[in-house]
């Protein structure tokens, strides 16, 4: 962080309701090169085709004419490249690639915002910020739920958040904490932007923000913000019998409550809230369980960012709370690797098998957390099971036995995935002092 941006987090902090000027003026070279760094520099080429590496080649002068477009306000957003990428119950997820200099900006005017906003944030948003993770998020989840004294899960999905926001109601949003027409209307260009498909039509966005954008996560976090946590902070809870939890990651977000009345409360009003955003709640993914210790069973069970939660039996018969890679995404995983093998297996063993251990890596890395070692110890077999198959399947001749492919795999560095012993994440509490009770 920069010494401007630390001083406009310091203001943000010490002065809750202060309005930001001339932040526009912000955008100067030094950031520009600090976004840089921050920039994915494997990211898909926008519509102009430039690809980091070309860009890299004359950083200097791109940069320099990129900050003198800014700074005569002659900078104008680029359209958008939409792609769709598949998703894991088989439909498509919808991706908008900007250009690199629309990156850089994006990436800068992220920082800015976030500076600002970072202190308003309320600690149960984990998603897009500093020092949070997914892994914090469904930490806090589960030790909260299985010290705490909540019995009602309200698993609630937006449909199509992204494609839906506001452009109105961000506007009034952002205008809470900046007063600066000219970076308001820098954003207003990003929203506005012209999407073009992947069959060369262009149309003009009247809502949303395109997911793969630089600045869309942060928007995301203003827009929820206002529209779900401080609503849910300083309305709903005020109002309930009993204790009462939020634990959101972007558009994620689980709801624990003590009392049954208090979760069907909540449960009736949230579609009214979000409608007056312009938002709407998947009625599928919706729903009220029952979910506590005393009544354990493979029914009640819910999922969030992966995971799924339920109560079960250990052998002494004894409630314990487990999560688990939840099944959908299990299957998925399994299939793809199934199907990446088969294609892959015909390739020279140094150029795919490196691939296939940054894979595994990556998967363990994430679902790696504690009860989930059946999960794990599951890929792990198939991933083998499958490699045994294809590479055997090569030629008319076997290539390997168990002892063979045991060996190769040790030689490239594949090994089985462990669990952690321990969680080393910061877990923050919603109990006692944390929660705010009202009895009405």
């Amino acid at each position: 962080m920069t010494t401007d941006l630390q001083a406009i987090a310091f203001k943000a902090r010490t002065h809750p309701k202060h309005r930001f000027q001339d932040l526009y003026g912000l955008l100067e070279p030094e950031l520009l090169y600090t976004s840089w760094g921050q920039l994915n520099k494997h990211a898909a080429p926008g519509v102009d085709g430039a690809r980091f590496p070309e860009y890299q080649q004359n950083l200097v002068q791109n940069i320099t004419r990129l900050s003198a477009e800014l700074k005569t306000k002659r900078y104008r957003a680029k359209p958008i490249k939409r792609v769709f990428i598949p998703k894991s119950n088989g439909k498509q997820r919808p991706l908008g690639l900007p250009t690199i200099d629309d990156k850089l900006v994006q990436q800068s005017v992220s920082q800015i915002l976030q500076s600002i906003w970072e202190s308003d944030f309320l600690p149960f948003s984990y998603g897009y910020r500093p020092n949070k993770s997914a892994h914090q998020a469904v930490e806090s989840l589960n030790q909260n739920l299985f010290r705490g004294r909540f019995g009602y899960i309200v698993e609630a999905d937006i449909k199509g958040f992204f494609d839906n926001m506001s452009h109105d109601w961000l506007h009034k949003m952002l205008l809470q904490r900046v007063d600066d027409k000219a970076l308001l209307s820098t954003i207003k260009q990003w929203l506005k932007a012209k999407i073009k498909s992947p069959e060369g039509c262009c149309t003009k966005s009247r809502s949303g923000t395109p997911q793969g954008g630089v600045i869309s996560p942060i928007l995301a976090n203003i827009y929820l913000h206002y529209a779900v946590d401080i609503w849910f902070e300083k309305v709903v809870k005020p109002r309930l019998r009993g204790d009462a939890m939020l634990i959101r990651y972007a558009d994620d977000f689980v709801c624990a409550f003590q009392h049954q009345q208090d979760a069907e409360a909540f449960y009736r009003v949230l579609p009214k809230r979000l409608k007056k955003f312009d938002l709407e709640v998947a009625g599928e993914k919706t729903k009220i369980i029952r979910f506590n210790r005393y009544s354990p069973g493979r029914d009640k069970k819910f999922q969030f960012l992966g995971f799924e939660f339920l109560w079960e039996l250990n052998a002494k018969g004894k409630a314990c709370l487990r999560r688990r890679t939840a099944p959908k995404k299990q299957k998925a995983t399994l299939t793809e690797f199934y199907r990446w093998i088969k294609f892959s297996r015909f390739k020279r063993l140094r150029e795919w098998l490196p691939s296939l251990k940054r894979k595994l890596t990556g998967f363990g890395n994430y679902f790696g957390l504690p009860d989930n070692s059946r999960s794990l110890t599951g890929l792990y077999k198939h991933v083998i099971d499958s490699l045994y198959k294809w590479l055997n399947r090569r030629s008319q001749r076997r290539s390997y036995n168990w002892a063979g492919l045991k060996q190769m795999l040790m030689c490239f560095g594949i090994r089985g995935m462990r669990v952690r012993r321990r969680s080393n994440v910061k877990v923050d509490w919603y109990l006692g002092a944390c929660i705010t009770r009202a009895y009405v």
